[in-house]
């Protein structure tokens, strides 16, 4: 079942929440629709809830996605685990 969102295309759905991004991972979604990609600002991602999804930057190996610091313009990925994924993002520019 394709779980993406036909609002932005994107696989995952997302509110703003006390200035923090809040961003859900559905199990249903494919693998393949998480891409490798990159963003134009610093972020700190952190997994809402314990969870065996994985997170992993551009040459590393795969890590727990417990408290995550992502450079901007670095590539990483999330990777698909059991039940939904929720995680808080805080950004800057």
């Amino acid at each position: 079942m394709d779980q993406t969102s036909q609002v932005t295309g994107r696989p995952y759905s997302e509110l703003i929440e006390d200035g923090y991004i809040i961003r859900e991972f559905s199990q249903d979604l494919s693998a393949f629709e998480l891409v490798w990609h990159r963003d134009k600002e610093d972020r700190l991602v952190e997994a809402m809830h314990k969870t065996d999804w994985k997170f992993q930057l551009d040459n590393e190996v795969p890590t727990e996605l417990n408290r995550i610091f992502i450079p901007k313009e670095t590539y990483h990925r999330v990777i698909k685990g059991t039940g939904n994924l929720k995680i808080k993002i805080w950004q800057r520019g």
